[in-house]
């Protein structure tokens, strides 16, 4: 994904409409309950739910917003039903494509991801078949404001980081998966916030499309995955178009 419009898209994001603000209110909803499930609801002891926590504030989630969350899910069974599920295909062209789900019908779940990668693409895979090119990495996104590029980045790798770039004035700050949280609570410590933060799945090299069909596919085939409120987050080795 090339620098420039991933980030764009993200900050496009934190002014979507009400509707996908409560698309993304109901994801990272459910991701709680399954967490406060597992791990109890206090994020002090709970580290899932510590990062769901920061993942929600990067998302501009409310406060107050959270709190209710944590209280609804702390007296509920809800999280209880759904498991997690990630899907693998082909986009046009061969982009590759994951989607990771959490679900409480897997039979309409995989009826779905069916459809949308027939429709839009070339089809699902069989597990594995394009993760082989993925690592997963924390992410952590800062917008640069007025913050000297070599102080911060010397500042994100003393606390952890394994790299820090700079693109459209958003350093990208990337982990290992065990040391995403260390690193998230060392930034915050210093009041720093984010415009990204989660664990995810970034590919090896990107691929560009040139057909116009293929590119607006492929738009298409990522907004229904993204619209879908089983689908937790999508992941693909596209470099968009500016």
């Amino acid at each position: 994904m090339s620098g420039h419009s991933k980030w764009n898209n993200i900050k496009r994001k934190k002014e979507a409409t009400d509707a996908k603000k409560a698309s993304i209110f109901t994801k990272i909803g459910r991701e709680m309950a399954v967490a406060i499930k597992e791990g109890g609801s206090d994020p002090n002891s709970n580290s899932k739910l510590r990062d769901i926590i920061a993942k929600a504030k990067a998302n501009n989630v409310p406060n107050d917003n959270i709190k209710r969350m944590i209280e609804k899910y702390s007296s509920s069974s809800e999280g209880a039903d759904y498991e997690t599920i990630v899907y693998e295909g082909y986009g046009p062209s061969g982009i590759a494509v994951i989607a990771e789900t959490m679900t409480d019908n897997r039979n309409r779940t995989a009826a779905e991801m069916r459809h949308y990668f027939d429709k839009y693409g070339k089809g699902l895979g069989a597990t594995g078949c394009v993760s082989w090119q993925f690592e997963r990495k924390g992410v952590l996104a800062v917008e640069q404001e007025d913050r000297d590029e070599d102080e911060f980045m010397m500042t994100a790798l003393d606390a952890g980081a394994d790299d820090v770039m700079l693109s459209d004035d958003v350093f990208e700050i990337l982990t290992t998966p065990d040391d995403f949280s260390k690193v998230r609570e060392a930034l915050e410590g210093q009041g720093i916030s984010f415009l990204e933060a989660d664990i995810q799945m970034v590919p090896s090299k990107t691929v560009k499309l040139e057909n116009e069909e293929d590119i607006k596919n492929m738009e298409k085939l990522i907004d229904m995955l993204e619209s879908n409120d089983d689908v937790q987050e999508v992941f693909h080795n596209w470099e968009d178009a500016e």
